[in-house]
């Protein structure tokens, strides 16, 4: 059974997130916060916390911040951010500091329970010890990318697809290639790369932008937003 603490700044959204979490079979909340005092207060206290679901918008320090006074203080659970910040900033920031995925609110159940499924297979896998070929490896670091995204063709890396598709997710709207490259720091041809291959796996949805003259734009938005 894992442990989650729910950590968010409305009361009524946490108590709908908790709810969640206990539908989804070897999953239990051990406690809600909603605030960062009070989010770190729990860490210390609760016997037990193998998970925590991060809100970002916090009265008093951001979820991001909590994250970094966590580890300080040598706390090790995991964590998934669950938040309505959408910007890539934040997203790179919470992929940098180990947040181990990022869920967009407003989300439906079956979008949380996809991510601690995924959440359960990793600890699985990570808590059989012993050592692990680069086959496994690669399964272990994907483990907790998008739900259910099929085997990238060769020349296609998995790094790479996870950054244009937080691009696209945190998104409000279409993005063109330029837009995502800009975003990430990948080459135009790149980000055009991935958009197709999102594209042709139905993880993304190619729209067309008519100007005044010449060829329409292509842009791209995220087709499965939970």
């Amino acid at each position: 059974m894992f442990e989650v603490l729910v950590v968010d700044d409305d009361i009524r959204v946490a108590k709908v997130n908790a709810a969640y979490v206990d539908k989804v079979p070897g999953f239990h909340v051990a406690g809600q916060a909603h605030s960062a005092a009070e989010a770190l207060h729990q860490l210390e206290t609760l016997p037990r916390l193998d998970l925590v679901l991060m809100d970002h918008y916090l009265p008093d320090r951001t979820g991001l911040e909590v994250v970094q006074e966590m580890r300080r203080r040598g706390l090790q659970a995991d964590v998934i951010m669950v938040t309505a910040a959408r910007d890539v900033s934040t997203v790179q920031a919470a992929m940098r500091q180990g947040a181990l995925q990022y869920l967009v609110k407003p989300f439906a159940f079956a979008g949380l329970r996809s991510k601690l499924e995924a959440y359960a297979e990793l600890r699985r896998t990570l808590d059989g010890g012993g050592e692990a070929e680069q086959a496994e490896v690669d399964r272990i670091f994907g483990a907790l990318s998008a739900s259910g995204e099929p085997d990238l063709p060769k020349g296609h890396s998995a790094t790479t697809t996870e950054l244009v598709r937080r691009a696209l997710m945190s998104a409000e709207g279409p993005l063109s290639a330029q837009e995502i490259a800009e975003q990430t720091g990948l080459s135009r041809q790149t980000a055009q790369r991935y958009l197709k291959l999102l594209e042709r796996t139905g993880r993304a949805t190619l729209t067309l932008k008519y100007g005044d003259a010449g060829r329409p734009e292509h842009r791209y938005v995220w087709a499965t937003r939970a």
